[in-house]
């Protein structure tokens, strides 16, 4: 991991659907938290949202299974995220309290994992980022004086590698959202490029779809 900085930063990945997550927990060393989906740790939540996330592109002759299937992992899903070395990332007043428990962490010394790609195609590597995770930057700022790094990583699920690429700093005196676009596009492209400079696989996309469909990183 050598170009991690000494300071503690938050690190963004590609998804690869759940193996990002759950190569994250396992193999990633060092201190970490990484963000969840905050309905996936709540029992009545999981069923709706991992439908919708995970297999509303499925054909509807079989889309009974996947919700019937979605109420199945419910409690597997609370069990596994509330155990693990997770933060729960809310779209509404709550998502608060996870920027104050991100700060909490990074100001412990940890890392932060985030993975925040959208539904929305960028190119053949990963999906457009949400950029809201970056405002963190500004309340980490305000509590330490300090300017928060972030990192790109791509995890190859198909390589078994997870590949870190250099870091940016977040700039407190720059306009904030010149400068969330600009970390946004360095990370988008920070992937990209690493994902492109590997030897040739099928890159595990967000949106979850037959293997054969996955496509190649190099074009």
């Amino acid at each position: 991991m050598e170009n991690l900085p000494d300071e503690p930063c938050v690190i963004v990945s590609n998804h690869c659907q759940m193996r990002g997550p759950i190569i994250c927990e396992i193999y990633m060393p060092g201190d970490h938290d990484t963000w969840c989906a905050g309905q996936m740790m709540h029992m009545k939540e999981v069923p709706d949202y991992a439908f919708e996330d995970f297999w509303r592109d499925k054909p509807g002759y079989i889309r009974w299974f996947y919700r019937a299937l979605s109420y199945v992992i419910a409690p597997i899903s609370v069990c596994i995220f509330n155990n693990a070395r997770t933060i729960g990332v809310y779209h509404d007043a709550r998502i608060m309290s996870t920027f104050r428990r991100t700060v909490e962490r990074l100001g412990e010394g940890a890392n932060v994992i985030i993975m925040p790609e959208s539904r929305e195609a960028h190119n053949h590597i990963i999906n457009d980022f949400q950029e809201g995770f970056i405002d963190v930057a500004r309340i980490y700022k305000k509590r330490t004086g300090k300017d928060l790094c972030f990192v790109p990583m791509y995890i190859a699920p198909t390589l078994k590698k997870a590949c870190i690429g250099k870091g940016t700093f977040f700039r407190s005196d720059v306009p904030a959202a010149e400068e969330k676009q600009r970390v946004k596009d360095h990370l988008m492209s920070g992937i990209t490029e690493i994902a492109v400079s590997l030897p040739e696989h099928r890159v595990t996309p967000y949106t979850n779809m037959p293997k054969k469909k996955y496509p190649i990183n190099k074009i």
